[in-house]
């Protein structure tokens, strides 16, 4: 199996910025090569394609299939195993953002729970619990969020990502016919809280 110059620009491109993000070059191709192939390969197939060895591949599907990224799947007739990307991006967003929140920030939630449940011993310690807490309260509001965002289907995840800065505008308005009816603002309920 051989590589347009297309395809391989963006396999290049994905283990670079796996990179970035993480995750092994050698696993960012093999998700970037999955996730544009047209059918479920093997990891025969994978490894002519990316010149990996057999055994890189392997390692790099483990990896994947650990963050539930590729089915596995077999085919009729064939004894070899087959793997393929989800096809709706949005479910692969929604599967990395969870395993994501499972690896990071849970921990990190766990830690700040565990800090801010000890009794502080020096003004110091109650300074860095008091800043542990604004971040604490930042992950739990973000995380709150982000799970209700999760739970959306894919069409109205898309119509909320396209809003993006006419939700402030929105939340202005709001303000504006609370402060008419006597209500507080949203700023003014922040300051009062």
């Amino acid at each position: 199996m051989t590589m347009s110059p297309l395809v391989q620009t963006f396999v290049l491109h994905f283990g670079e910025m796996g990179s970035r993000w993480g995750i092994n070059r050698t696993v960012g191709q093999i998700y970037a090569l999955l996730f544009i192939s047209e059918r479920p390969l093997n990891a025969d197939e994978m490894a002519e394609a990316l010149g990996f060895s057999r055994s890189n591949i392997s390692m790099g599907m483990k990896e994947l299939m650990s963050w539930r990224l590729v089915k596995l799947q077999h085919l009729p007739g064939d004894r070899r195993e087959y793997f393929s990307a989800p096809e709706d991006v949005w479910a692969i967003f929604r599967t990395l953002a969870e395993e994501r929140r499972k690896r990071e920030i849970d921990p990190t939630l766990s830690m700040l729970r565990d800090a801010l449940m000890a009794e502080p011993a020096t003004d110091a310690e109650k300074h860095a619990q008091d800043r542990m807490k604004e971040m604490h309260d930042l992950i739990e509001l973000t995380t709150e969020w982000f799970s209700d965002v999760q739970k959306l289907d894919s069409k109205t995840l898309a119509q909320l990502m396209k809003l993006g800065g006419k939700v402030t505008k929105l939340l202005e308005i709001k303000d504006r016919l609370l402060l008419g009816m006597g209500s507080k603002t949203s700023e003014e309920q922040k300051t009062t809280d």
